[in-house]
């Protein structure tokens, strides 16, 4: 009879930002802190930083890495052809809904996330109120339930199509009140303490949306998205500038890339293997002062 799963941090909030295929480096992240048994108790994720939350849920190192690097050379993985048909340029239905099957080709340990006790928090961004939507454990407790939800907040807008679920319709929780870093998860759980892994270089600043017309013609049917793109560089903003003086003041730890060699959308599986080495490098080298952070 295996052990229970246990939590050895409990007072901080592990927090994954989104950034599509930039998720490449932070994996790395997952397996390290999955090799040095470091398990916190509160794990919130958007966008790609929701697969990293989940992988790291179900203690699969193997798996955090081929998400974001061997996987992007399944040929179901999307293209062009599947945009045209609608699935997306990435086809989001088989990566998240049919891929993590127990006998698909990435399979997801359902029953190890189950029996892990850490609090999971994911979001989505509602496309016809505007809001955002935090998903617990109570919205998540079979397969086919957490999956359509990691979909529903990886749903980048124009490149993957929304997500229809509960009543209503999802895209990207990147949209939502933090930008793509699920600080406010952390508030409303009561943590003062982060560990945050990011996808952005520290010097990095959002910009507004060049074409906002494109948005607002694209997004006819959902004016609450072409609103959120077009605002959404604020937020970001302010959020980064928000964890940069927590990280001062010594209640975060930010893992921020020393440098990002991928775009979101990059499918080169070497380019993307060269991320994740990059980003495993850089964790193992952080790792002692995160576990001094963490006390551990």
């Amino acid at each position: 009879m295996h052990e229970p799963l246990t939590s050895n941090v409990t007072d901080v909030a592990l927090l994954f930002e989104g950034g599509g295929m930039r998720a490449s480096y932070t994996s790395a992240v997952v397996a390290e802190l999955l090799r040095e048994r470091i398990h916190v108790d509160f794990v919130a994720g958007i966008s790609a930083g929701s697969s990293n939350s989940v992988n790291y849920l179900a203690r699969d190192a193997e798996r955090a890495r081929a998400a974001f690097v061997d996987f992007a050379d399944d040929p179901r993985f999307g293209n062009w052809r599947t945009w045209v048909r609608g699935k997306g340029l990435f086809n989001a239905e088989y990566i998240y809904e049919h891929a993590g099957l127990p006998e698909a080709d990435l399979p997801f340990d359902f029953a190890t996330f189950e029996a892990n006790p850490a609090r999971l928090v994911l979001a989505g961004f509602d496309a016809r109120t505007g809001e955002t939507r935090w998903w617990d454990r109570s919205d998540m407790t079979s397969l086919g339930d957490l999956m359509v939800r990691v979909r529903a907040s990886s749903t980048m807008p124009v490149l993957m199509p929304p997500v229809h679920a509960e009543g209503t319709v999802f895209v990207d929780g990147a949209l939502g009140v933090d930008g793509g870093v699920p600080v406010t998860a952390a508030d409303r759980a009561g943590f003062t303490k982060l560990l945050v892994v990011m996808t952005r270089e520290r010097g990095y600043v959002k910009r507004p949306e060049r074409f906002p017309a494109f948005y607002q013609r694209t997004f006819r049917r959902y004016p609450a998205v072409a609103e959120a793109l077009l605002t959404r560089w604020r937020r970001y903003n302010a959020t980064r500038e928000r964890l940069f003086e927590m990280e001062r003041s010594g209640d975060a730890y930010l893992f921020v890339p020393e440098t990002m060699p991928v775009s979101n959308g990059e499918r080169s599986v070497a380019k993307l293997a060269a991320a994740h080495a990059l980003g495993l490098e850089q964790a193992r080298r952080e790792m002692p002062a995160i576990r001094e952070f963490l006390g551990l």
